[in-house]
């Protein structure tokens, strides 16, 4: 059983399974979600599946100064290998440029899933749980379902996560333990993530900036190895990083104010994660979860805990285990305040 490969549904399809269980759908009384859209409701599906909003755009602008570094690196490299093997400077830069395409690339997504993420295929019974809520929260934002898919990380915690242009991942304890309607708040979570393409803009923003923090490091390494050596391979290292430098960016001018920006984009990124972050709350609160989330961000508050950063990965995680104004700057994600303050208005009668 695949609950991914469906066909696509075209738009105001009727809907009308003949039963519950063929769509998998729990029979416990208790279940607290509305499937009006998983159930006999009239699917919309939107023109528009995915769009980019002002986070995402933030986040490929902060990514262009690595970016050209790495354009300068990869050119560097590609003259070289025309100078030793007679290959064309076009071909690496032009395969280095292509690339970013496997963000979308459906097999390499599985692979990056599986051996990056660590995520595992949902079971059968899982399938059972998530499929019809799944189905409920595309319904509402008028998405097609089927282009994503869904995977499970065997992990206590209580967590989701988007990531690439289709991978949805959440935690086997939100799967075994959240409600129903809180576990289709946080997949509306990070749906929102998806369309307002704040997953596949971070991966593709890391992925281009590879060579060029491959050749930062390496700079770093070869100056700390100066220091400890001698000073006049000290300056002759430090000479070639700047002849480097003022050819990367231009001018010496442009070289003085390098250091500032790369001390402030730490806290920019951070910045621009905290907005993408309220945007996928606000797109979950939108499709009526706005109670949802806040019950399930305040359960899960216990839950939590700051495991390691991944590229291309945003998660609904709350980021409770920093602290101090500085690490509040480069946290990630808003603090459980913050969120449910924004998530509130939601609460409000219309005026």
């Amino acid at each position: 059983m695949d609950m991914y490969e469906q066909p696509r549904e075209p738009l105001h399809h009727e809907e009308r399974p003949p039963s519950a269980p063929d769509f998998g759908l729990p029979h416990d009384e208790s279940d607290d979600l509305d499937y009006r859209h998983a159930i006999g409701g009239r699917l919309h599906l939107s023109a528009r599946q995915r769009r980019v909003d002002a986070a995402a755009l933030g986040q490929l602008a902060l990514y262009l100064p690595s970016f050209l570094l790495s354009l300068a690196t990869v050119t560097l490299t590609a003259w070289l290998l025309e100078f030793g093997w007679g290959v064309p400077v076009w071909a690496p830069v032009l395969l280095w440029l292509a690339s970013g395409a496997l963000v979308f690339h459906r097999p390499t997504e599985s692979l990056f899933a599986r051996r990056v993420l660590r995520l595992r295929y949902p079971l059968p019974g899982e399938i059972l749980r998530l499929e019809p809520v799944w189905r409920e929260v595309t319904g509402r934002a008028g998405v097609d379902g089927s282009r994503y898919r869904l995977w499970v990380e065997d992990s206590d915690e209580l967590n989701a996560y988007a990531a690439a242009g289709h991978i949805v991942g959440v935690t086997k304890h939100a799967v075994d333990h959240l409600p129903s309607a809180q576990l289709a708040a946080v997949l509306a979570h990070e749906l929102g993530h998806h369309t307002g393409g704040h997953s596949w803009a971070g991966l593709l923003g890391y992925w281009y900036a590879l060579p060029g923090k491959v050749v930062s490091r390496a700079v770093r390494t070869m100056l700390l190895r100066a220091v400890t050596t001698r000073r006049a391979a000290f300056l002759v290292t430090l000479a070639l990083v700047a002849a480097f430098a003022v050819v990367v960016f231009g001018s010496a001018a442009a070289l003085l104010g390098a250091p500032l920006s790369l001390l402030a984009l730490p806290y920019a990124m951070a910045s621009l994660g905290r907005r993408a972050e309220l945007r996928a709350d606000r797109h979950a609160a939108s499709l009526g979860f706005a109670p949802m989330l806040m019950e399930a961000l305040q359960s899960g508050e216990n839950h939590q805990a700051s495991g390691p950063d991944v590229p291309g990965r945003s998660s609904s995680a709350s980021g409770r285990g920093r602290r101090g104004t500085r690490a509040h700057l480069l946290d990630s994600h808003p603090d459980l305040a913050t969120r449910l303050h924004h998530l509130q208005r939601f609460l409000e009668p219309p005026r």
